[in-house]
């Protein structure tokens, strides 16, 4: 069985796992979703040939399983302020300066901060950030990319 194969039937079985876990605990598996489909966008950006391949199936089990557990903790509200955090760092802090989140209501907390900003050969403008999520006395960090949309609004794209 070659690698494509192995990496199609994975997903294939992620698939049908969450449809059944959809149901029992949407946070998680949306989370899983969102993780994968990060972590399969960061792991295309490695290597070349079958190791390219092999680093995006990695990548998104790497992903699936941190966006699960992640999103397994997080209510609408975590996310809402996190949301805010993000819009109004990317809109406001200089490069390195933080803004912080945290929910009173279920504990749960973050960080967002900007680590450089650029423009584009398209003229779109980027910036890149770093970012934390600490739930439960357990802090995860992951880093990314967020640009403005069309509509001026700023949209994480890896």
């Amino acid at each position: 069985m070659n690698v494509k194969s192995i990496a199609a039937t994975l997903v294939a079985a992620s698939l049908l796992v969450a449809c059944q876990q959809m149901q029992d605990n949407p946070k998680q598996t949306m989370g899983t979703i969102a993780g994968a489909g990060i972590g399969a966008l960061a792991g295309s950006q490695i290597g070349s040939g079958k190791g390219q391949l092999a680093a995006v199936a990695i990548g998104a089990l790497a992903g699936g399983w941190f966006g699960s557990e992640v999103g397994k903790s997080l209510d609408n509200a975590d996310r809402a302020y996190a949301a805010e955090t993000v819009q109004n760092s990317m809109e406001s802090n200089r490069t390195g300066q933080t803004s912080t989140w945290r929910n009173p209501d279920s504990g749960h907390a973050g960080s967002f901060t900007p680590t450089s900003t650029y423009q584009m050969a398209s003229g779109q403008y980027c910036r890149d950030f770093e970012t934390t999520i600490d739930i439960d006395g357990q802090a995860e960090a992951a880093t990314g990319r967020a640009c403005r949309d069309d509509a001026g609004n700023w949209r994480i794209v890896q």
